[in-house]
């Protein structure tokens, strides 16, 4: 399919090519939430502390925010095809590396590795869709990607579970990387060819100056940060500690509650999907969906404080869905810039989200470490480090809300 870039998809490539792609971003997130159902079985067989799980899961993080300023210019030059195919082969490295591992040293360097791999699995797609769709196809293609992501994530908890008496969670790590194979092979197939205005690219200011210069940028970094970098901490790795730890379920019973959860927020994202041409028309663009919806989530997930012990899964799973409104945010700052832009403008305000989502997963478990070396029991120390995260997610919603409302260029 070698489609000049400059035209719009018809509808049938345009299901295919999102297909496609789809199936490398259900790798990616299932491989990134993999770690809070293995997190009992890692922590025993290599002794992890708090700090070390939160690391670990992290660490797929950081390797993730480490790739994403080169990824930009690379995805405006060459093309999501090109770049996210080089990328997958990094990912599926990691994934043998991680099934290889013997020590958590080995761990967490396969986990960067992995990281970086499948960094491009959202941004590849999303700078592809800024070209090929029309707008209000490109709202739902981005709800409908995050929506096979929380699919994926869905595939990490209870079929992980199940799976893990009869193969352990080495053998896992192959598979994984024999169905990244298989991904690159429905991309290297479908997607169509990248084709550069060389004139446009020749007057493109190199870099990113312009886009961290841009006041809608920086009015949204702090949400990018800590409201959606929280989102994702919690969602992939913390609901489930904080099940078995705090709300004594089992680790059969914490899994379930992460396929619950990741259920709820497929749903969501499908329900996202449907419903945001109709709220784009009707005059509910992202800010103002924010600007309403954000609060939503710092009450529930302050509800989920002070309940404490009593929260299981429903009450994450509500924390979650509400959340959720920050995924509108993604195709908003990537409308914000013109289409040759767009890549850099992704990956940076991406840049931000993965390093909050490192930052948020790390810090929760330094955090809690600290609470119980200052005395405070199991649950307390649950509480305390998630009642730092509410007041930095506060902080951030308040300067969101105290900025003047910046118009986005919504024009593709």
């Amino acid at each position: 399919m070698n489609k000049p870039l400059s035209l719009r998809l018809d509808k049938k490539t345009s299901v295919i090519v999102f297909l496609a792609f789809a199936a490398a971003y259900f790798c990616s997130a299932l491989v990134r939430a993999i770690t809070a159902t293995l997190s009992p079985v890692l922590t025993q067989d290599f002794a992890l502390q708090a700090r070390d799980l939160g690391l670990l899961a992290g660490g797929y993080f950081f390797g993730f925010a480490a790739t994403q300023l080169p990824l930009g210019t690379w995805l405006d030059r060459q093309g999501p095809k090109r770049v996210i195919l080089y990328f997958l082969s990094l990912a599926v490295l990691g994934c043998l590396a991680f099934s290889l591992a013997t020590s958590f040293t080995g761990l967490l360097a396969a986990r960067v590795l992995v990281g970086m791999g499948v960094s491009a699995c959202l941004m590849a797609p999303l700078t592809g869709y800024r070209r090929w769709f029309d707008a209000s196809t490109l709202l739902r293609a981005n709800s409908w990607m995050l929506m096979t992501g929380s699919l994926g994530m869905l595939a990490s908890t209870l079929p992980v579970q199940w799976l893990m008496p009869l193969l352990g969670w080495r053998p896992m790590f192959w598979i994984l990387a024999l169905m990244i194979v298989l991904a690159m092979g429905a991309i290297a197939y479908a997607v169509p060819q990248w084709r550069v205005d060389t004139s446009a690219a020749a007057s493109e200011p190199p870099g990113y100056a312009e886009v961290w210069r841009c006041p809608y940028f920086r009015k949204m970094a702090p949400l990018a940060f800590f409201n959606y970098g929280g989102l994702v901490a919690i969602q992939t790795l913390w609901a489930g500690p904080w099940m078995v730890q705090v709300a004594a379920y089992t680790p059969l019973q914490a899994a379930t509650g992460l396929f619950c959860i990741n259920a709820a927020m497929l749903v969501t994202f499908w329900g996202w999907g449907m419903l945001n041409p109709w709220l784009a028309q009707h005059g509910w663009p992202a800010d103002r969906l924010l600007l309403w919806g954000v609060p939503l989530s710092l009450v529930a997930l302050a509800a989920n404080i002070v309940l404490g012990t009593s929260t299981g899964w429903p009450g994450w799973a509500v924390f979650c869905m509400a959340s959720s409104v920050m995924g509108l945010a993604q195709p908003a700052v990537g409308t914000a810039f013109r289409s040759t832009l767009a890549g850099r403008a992704l990956s940076g305000y991406n840049l931000v989200i993965f390093s909050g989502i490192f930052c948020v997963q790390w810090g929760l478990g330094l955090a809690i470490d600290a609470f119980a070396a200052v005395g405070l029991g199991p649950v307390a120390r649950f509480q305390a480090a998630m009642g730092v995260f509410l007041c930095c997610c506060v902080a951030s919603y308040a300067y969101f809300a105290s900025q003047p409302g910046l118009k986005v260029d919504n024009h593709l």
